[in-house]
């Protein structure tokens, strides 16, 4: 039997904010604090099936959740990511992108940020 999509059917508690295309949620395993995920309502697997208004509705969340992180947490920077397929490391099928809050010293190396996915061919620099 298929597992329900996790993302269709979340707790109203982890629900931050949204508007008729998409959402703002906690992350259900935060790896900082303040960790948000903007998620479409619609049901699609890939950023690449968004319409032109789900893309605007997702960037205007995108910031609407950094607001809401810079007044509770004070992080001192962002990743920004998506997850798109499988081969990148997408494990639930329906689109979100994830707001991880950065903190200074939560890395004791945090240059090359997302580069950091494929770690053998992350460090362009000397």
């Amino acid at each position: 039997m298929k597992k329900p999509c996790p993302f269709c059917n979340l707790p109203a508690a982890r629900i931050l904010g949204g508007d008729d295309l998409a959402l703002i949620a906690s992350d259900g395993f935060p790896v900082a604090p303040g960790h948000a995920l903007i998620i479409p309502r619609r049901h699609i697997g890939s950023f690449f099936e968004t319409t032109a208004a789900e893309r605007a509705s997702l960037l205007q969340l995108l910031a609407r959740a950094k607001a809401i992180i810079d007044a509770e947490f004070g992080p001192d920077a962002y990743n920004i990511g998506i997850n798109n397929g499988p081969a990148a490391g997408q494990t639930v099928a329906h689109l979100h992108i994830h707001l991880i809050p950065r903190y200074a010293g939560d890395s004791a190396a945090p240059r090359g940020g997302v580069r950091w996915v494929l770690p053998e061919k992350a460090k362009y620099w000397p």
